[in-house]
């Protein structure tokens, strides 16, 4: 498996697949393209995080070269997926949900969101200080995990914690980050649910990206994340699905 540095040759194998992570790779901002001809690739994996989507002719050697310890997999077309059981028959196949990319905000609602913080929490921006807090704790260290650096995050990520008593207890904050905005990773503390407060940090870093002239698209593991998207403006495309490889 090889690194691909003219990400230029794999662009077409990629075409009309509307996922931000991949223009991620392919636009170079960050994550990697990996492929197994480097002259005239066939197939090709765009990998960042913690996701691969795969991409042309099928290829078990592309797909055994798995980059991390966990990997979510995601895939083309029903020939991938049967590639991706044939080598990993213990993977776990799991339904996700894809979110519309076009959506029109409702500026005024998502800043009456942001209204809704009671008293005894705080909304932050995350700077230097909360990027250390970010990376201390399993729940909020995806927020900026996925950029090489701090430095890197604080140039191109974007991101809200809500704090309670100094500790973070809620936030939203860049996965990933690509030319014309960034894909969404949101998650609250287990006892502070139900609340509100992701309802919160997201409307404010929608409304930062809405400034800055960047989308904030958005991915859904699950109903709840849908739900929340929905209640924030986003429209629901289409469910598709991915393997979590150990």
């Amino acid at each position: 498996m090889y690194e691909l540095t003219d990400t230029s040759k794999v662009k077409h194998l990629f075409e009309g697949w509307k996922e931000t992570l991949i223009y991620s790779c392919l636009q170079k901002v960050m994550g990697k393209i990996y492929v197994t001809n480097i002259d005239n690739p066939l197939s090709a994996m765009a990998y960042v995080g913690c996701f691969a989507f795969y991409a042309g002719v099928p290829d078990k050697e592309l797909v055994m070269a798995k980059p991390g310890r966990f990997v979510i997999m995601v895939l083309q077309n029903e020939e991938w997926e049967a590639c991706i059981e044939e080598c990993f028959p213990e993977s776990k196949k799991v339904k996700r949900y894809a979110i519309k990319k076009d959506t029109r905000f409702d500026r005024a609602f998502l800043k009456s969101l942001t209204d809704e913080l009671q008293e005894g929490y705080e909304l932050k921006a995350i700077d230097s200080d909360i990027y250390d807090m970010c990376l201390s704790q399993a729940v909020t260290r995806d927020f900026v995990s996925s950029f090489e650096s701090k430095e890197k995050y604080l140039e191109l990520g974007r991101g809200f914690v809500v704090l309670r008593s100094g500790r973070i207890v809620s936030g939203a904050s860049s996965y990933t980050r690509y030319n014309e905005g960034i894909e969404i990773e949101v998650d609250t503390v287990e006892e502070e649910r139900r609340k509100g407060l992701a309802s919160i940090v997201c409307a404010a870093l929608i409304l930062r990206c809405l400034e800055e002239g960047l989308y904030p698209s958005w991915d859904a593991q699950n109903m709840n994340s849908v739900h929340l998207a929905e209640k924030l403006g986003y429209e629901f495309d289409h469910e598709y699905t991915a393997y979590e490889v150990l």
